[in-house]
């Protein structure tokens, strides 16, 4: 199978990449449930552990159950791409037990104190957090620049020798803005400046940042990787294997972000039906859209695929549709948004994303309650604004739902 991956379709790719057959011909890898393997022989042991010959030594090192999903999900990333030499772009991915751990192998793994990571407005909250609150106490710094002004970025790479990173999270969470990849990516590289894309939102499916000569792609993959809601994880891919396979590999081990079998089996489930889901997830999100612009309640919306949407074209660009991602900003503010939870009848209140069936969240009430206002503000986090994943549920009782959530009642 291996000599074929690279001219596979996609998803024949989710069905059958980074399969290999196991000694009792199971149709589907098992959940290998073991915390450690044995060798033959002590000159095995040996050769094992000094890399000499390949095999499984600990879990906690990988196991056949995760190397399936790492296999799959670095095909799917390195799709139809090449590397310098023109050949197909081989990638190596590193299964974590959440998209933290897997962030956090990668920073820990290429910056050092003293050192800072360049990152701009609108992040995941807890990559935020780990940013601003925790990386400081380890002596690495950062900075904050609006990544849609190039001239304010390349001020700051040419203004502090100290960077070393440059992490770009497109689309951002939960406001949707959009960041061109390729430009970014060119800035850093003119200034020695590694770079990172996490890709959750946007999946290979849509975007392919190893196009862009970044460095480092990463994904919640609890979300729409896995795309059921049963498991945590993250991956972390890189295109420099000799660093993937030592240092970044020895970084992932140490911190102990190891996922485990029962979860890749899980995830790896999840992708065999990966691009038949985004197909649909993507279809109604458009549809949600073109509703909710529509509607007299709502003062914004947020998606990359309405021409409002001040990013449009970037996404046009590097994206091969916007997306199953979207925010709206309701009339009325905090009490709106306060509303329209609890009015929701099918569509589920839940604060995570990429699942089968439509998650909303009020980010202002859950995710950011903690965030001073005004931060969360300038963030574009408003107190209307809903954040909503966009699911495969039939558009008409998507739509519906939201009608009826939206549209004020004063008898309540």
């Amino acid at each position: 199978m291996a000599d074929i991956n690279s001219t596979l379709g996609m998803d024949t790719i989710c069905l059958h990449g980074g399969h290999t057959p196991e000694s009792n011909r199971a149709h589907l890898t098992p959940i290998y449930a073991s915390s450690t393997y044995t060798f033959d022989s002590a000159e095995q042991a040996i050769a094992m552990f000094k890399g000499e010959e390949k095999g499984y030594i600990y879990a906690r090192w990988g196991n056949p159950t995760i190397n399936e999903a790492e296999e799959k999900i670095a095909l799917l990333e390195a799709y139809g791409l090449k590397d310098s030499s023109g050949n197909p772009l081989k990638l190596k991915a590193i299964l974590h037990a959440s998209g933290m751990g897997a962030i956090c192998t990668m920073l820990l793994g290429n910056v050092h104190a003293g050192q800072k990571i360049l990152t701009h407005y609108s992040l995941y909250g807890g990559t935020h957090e780990l940013v601003e609150k925790i990386l400081p106490e380890l002596g690495i710094g950062y900075s904050i620049v609006d990544f849609h002004d190039l001239s304010k970025v390349e001020d700051a790479l040419k203004s502090n020798k100290s960077i070393a990173l440059m992490h770009i999270e497109t689309p951002a969470n939960p406001t949707l803005q959009c960041l061109d990849i390729a430009a970014l990516s060119a800035l850093a590289k003119q200034h020695g400046v590694i770079v990172c894309v996490d890709n959750t939102f946007a999946t290979p499916y849509l975007q392919q940042p190893f196009r862009y000569d970044v460095d480092y792609v990463m994904h919640s993959t609890t979300k729409f990787l896995n795309g059921h809601g049963t498991a945590i994880g993250g991956v972390l891919l890189g295109k420099d294997l000799d660093r993937m396979n030592k240092s970044m590999t020895k970084m992932h081990r140490l911190l102990g972000a190891n996922s485990n079998a029962f979860e890749a089996f899980l995830l790896t489930n999840g992708l065999r039906t990966f691009t038949l889901r985004m197909e649909r997830h993507c279809s109604n999100a458009q549809k949600v859209a073109d509703y909710l612009e529509q509607n007299p309640n709502v003062a914004r919306v947020n998606y990359l695929g309405l021409a409002s949407h001040p990013d449009v074209a970037i996404a046009e660009k590097q994206m091969k549709h916007p997306g199953a991602m979207l925010s709206f900003e309701l009339k009325g503010g905090f009490d709106a948004g306060i509303r329209f939870i609890d009015n929701l009848k099918l569509l589920t209140s839940a604060v995570s994303l990429g699942t089968c069936d439509t998650l909303i969240s009020h980010p202002a009430s859950t995710t950011h309650v903690g965030v001073p206002r005004e931060e969360r503000i300038t963030f574009g986090i408003t107190d209307g604004l809903i954040r909503m994943s966009v699911g495969i549920e039939n558009i008409e009782d998507i739509l519906n739902d939201l009608e009826q959530a939206i549209t004020p009642n004063p008898s309540r």
